[in-house]
C-alpha cells in the first residue's frame, strides 16, 4: 500500500508520463479495478451520462458483470484520453490490443517517484484502504472491489442481493476527491 506522499510522487511521475500510462495508473487508482481489467477498458463500456463503467462478465475474475461508478477525477482523467476513430481501447499503444509493459513501466514509475517495493496490485490495496479510511464499510469496498467472498459470504450472500450502488459510488466519490488533492499537490490539477 502507498501512503499520501507517495500517491502524490506517483501521480507527479504519472503527469510526466505518455499516453496511455499518463491516464492509465490514475484511472487503476481511482476505480480500483484490477490491472488486467483496467487495461482493456473500451470506450463502448464507459457511459459518461450516467458516471459509470460496466465491466462485461467475460471478462471480470468472478465472472458476473461489474459496475463501476466513475467519480469527477477518473472522468476527468479518461476526458484526457485520447480517441482514435478505429480502436474501441482506452489504453492502446497499437490501437488492436490493450496496453501491456508493465513490468517496465513500474521500473519507471518507481525510479522517478522514488516508491519502491509495490506492484500495480497495491495501487488497489491503496484504495481500497483509503476507502476505509474515509469511513466506507468493508461489504462496501468488498463490493467496490467486486469480491464474492470477505464481509457478506455464505448464507448471508444467498439472501442478501442488494448491489449497493449508491454506496458504491459514495465511496469511490469520496476516493475520488480525496485523489484530486493528492493530484493539486503533485502539480497535476485535474479537473
Amino acid at each position: 500500500m502507498l501512503d499520501d506522499d507517495e500517491i502524490v510522487r506517483l501521480l507527479r511521475a504519472c503527469r510526466n508520463e505518455a499516453y496511455p500510462f499518463r491516464q492509465f495508473v490514475p484511472v487503476l487508482l481511482a476505480t480500483a479495478q484490477r490491472r488486467s481489467e483496467v487495461a482493456a477498458m473500451r470506450w463502448s463500456e464507459i457511459d459518461f451520462e450516467t458516471k459509470q463503467w460496466v465491466i462485461p462478465a467475460e471478462r471480470c475474475k468472478n465472472g458476473k458483470a461489474h459496475v463501476v461508478p466513475l467519480s469527477a477525477f477518473a472522468l476527468a482523467i479518461l476526458s484526457d484520453v485520447p480517441r482514435f476513430l478505429d480502436s474501441d481501447y482506452v489504453f492502446t499503444t497499437t490501437r488492436k490490443s490493450p496496453i501491456g509493459g508493465f513490468s517496465k513501466l513500474l521500473r519507471r514509475l518507481s525510479q522517478t517517484s522514488e516508491t519502491f517495493d509495490w506492484r500495480l496490485h497495491d495501487l488497489r490495496r491503496t484504495a481500497a484502504s483509503n476507502m476505509a479510511r474515509t469511513g466506507v464499510a468493508p461489504h462496501v469496498v468488498e463490493k467496490v472491489l467486486n469480491h464474492v467472498s470477505g464481509t457478506i459470504s455464505g448464507v448471508a450472500a444467498v439472501y442478501n442481493r442488494y448491489g449497493y450502488d449508491d454506496e458504491k459510488r459514495e465511496a469511490l466519490d469520496k476516493w475520488g476527491r480525496l485523489l484530486e488533492g493528492h493530484s493539486e499537490r503533485a502539480g497535476w490539477t485535474v479537473r
